[in-house]
């Protein structure tokens, strides 16, 4: 169902706290928060299994280049490592943000399970300009909202170039996920985050918005958009192997 306002795009709070400040580290916790309240890990898992079990030449194959943007702490996904470790044991993983803030204790967890990571600290824009490899999985979770359409067109460009499948879980814009972000305070959540959540809402995408953003190339890209879960809203562009 379509949203009944039209999407609105503003500054978040934290994007400009320095990582160390405590409001910012403590709206890192309560987005930790969000995410389990909002079901990403499952989500984006069940989309992954699903491509992994879906295409004849994935079969018995791991992915064995994972990137993450916009990564934050990297908690989301060492929940899904958590997952995917037993059938995927030598992931490289690349955990992409503008501030590294993912702990020594994440990446001793991500280590453990046999997951080689590397922290790439440097604007996506920036990174978007000049992908240097190829990946065979690329997410993003509660960030492509963060930038208007032609910057996401941008950032588009760049992942179908540099991967086969891409997920965004996104924050769903409408009526009830704007009712719901602003009793976050229930839940204990800072003020930076209580504002935040209200912002994110409103800068969320519904119907196909994502789609009509994603390149129509000679390629062929197998899409799919809409709600997921109760607050979220789900992209994933797949490329049909011909």
């Amino acid at each position: 169902m379509n949203a009944s306002f039209p999407r609105r795009l503003s500054s978040e709070i934290l994007d400009h706290l320095p990582c160390d400040d405590p409001q910012a580290i403590r709206a890192r916790f309560d987005l930790q928060r969000v995410n389990r309240l909002m079901g990403s890990a499952g989500l984006i898992a069940r989309a992954v299994q699903h491509r992994i079990g879906s295409d004849p030449q994935s079969q018995g194959q791991q992915p064995l280049r994972v990137i993450e943007i916009g990564a934050g702490d990297g908690t989301l996904m060492l929940r899904l490592a958590h997952r995917f470790a037993a059938r995927w044991p030598a992931v490289h993983l690349s955990l992409l943000d503008r501030q590294n803030v993912v702990s020594s204790s994440t990446q001793n967890e991500f280590k453990r399970l046999g997951w080689t990571v590397e922290v790439l600290c440097v604007d996506v824009l920036d990174w978007a300009a000049a992908p240097p490899t190829q990946w065979d999985i690329a997410l993003a979770n509660l960030f492509v909202h963060h930038f208007d359409s032609s910057q996401i067109t941008v950032l588009f460009e760049s992942l179908a170039r540099c991967t086969d499948w891409f997920m965004a879980c996104e924050p769903r814009r409408g009526r009830v996920p704007l009712f719901a972000s602003r009793l976050l305070g229930l839940t204990g959540a800072s003020a930076v985050t209580r504002v935040d959540a209200v912002l994110s809402v409103k800068a969320g995408f519904s119907g196909a918005e994502l789609s009509e953003l994603w390149p129509h190339s000679s390629s062929q890209w197998a899409i799919q958009e809409g709600a997921a879960g109760l607050f979220s809203h789900a992209f994933i562009a797949s490329r049909e192997m011909g």
